[in-house]
């Protein structure tokens, strides 16, 4: 590969990686072609860009961006692809839905700003909430006093209706 060539990737790896702000490392090596256009569908299906690299070109992408990426410079070891996604837990879940065949196995991930490395950290990852999520439990819990407030009002206005209808029935 000329060295043009290499500059290019490297930089298409950058731009993805300040695109997307979360990616996962992943080892898909031992998928056969039917199951990785498989995987490749379903990433489509759920926004998610899945990208074989070199390690060494992935390195060199990790170090012309102003983060520091040096703690998922272990695993880059093997076979290496990522999924970019803007929603944090879609690649873990995508990951532990294959899990039982152990492809695409799990290395490690950046997202939320934070690194995670190994299988463990998966369990974490499927269970941190997208931001549309959040945003849906926050309305929930801001709606949740209000409907209260309503509900004692209007129950509380019957209540009344009816004890002021009582009082008058008897003066008669």
């Amino acid at each position: 590969m000329k060295k043009e060539d290499k500059q290019q990737i490297i930089e298409q790896i950058a731009a993805n990686l300040k695109e997307y702000e979360n990616f996962y490392l992943t080892d898909i090596a031992t998928l056969n072609a039917a199951k990785t256009s498989n995987l490749r569908r379903e990433c489509y299906k759920q926004e998610i860009k899945l990208v074989v690299v070199k390690n060494t070109l992935l390195q060199k992408a990790f170090e012309s961006l102003e983060e520091n990426y040096e703690e998922l410079y272990p695993v880059l070891k093997g076979n290496t692809a990522i999924m970019f996604s803007n929603v944090a837990n879609a690649p873990a879940k995508l990951i532990d839905k294959y899990k039982a065949n152990k492809v695409p196995s799990f290395k490690a991930a950046y997202v939320q700003e934070s690194f995670f490395l190994g299988e463990k950290a998966l369990k974490d990852l499927v269970n941190i909430k997208s931001k549309t999520e959040l945003i849906g439990d926050i309305i929930a819990l801001l709606q949740s006093p209000a409907k209260n407030v309503i509900s004692a009002l209007q129950s509380g206005g019957t209540l009344l209706h009816g004890v002021l209808q009582t009082l008058s029935e008897k003066e008669d």
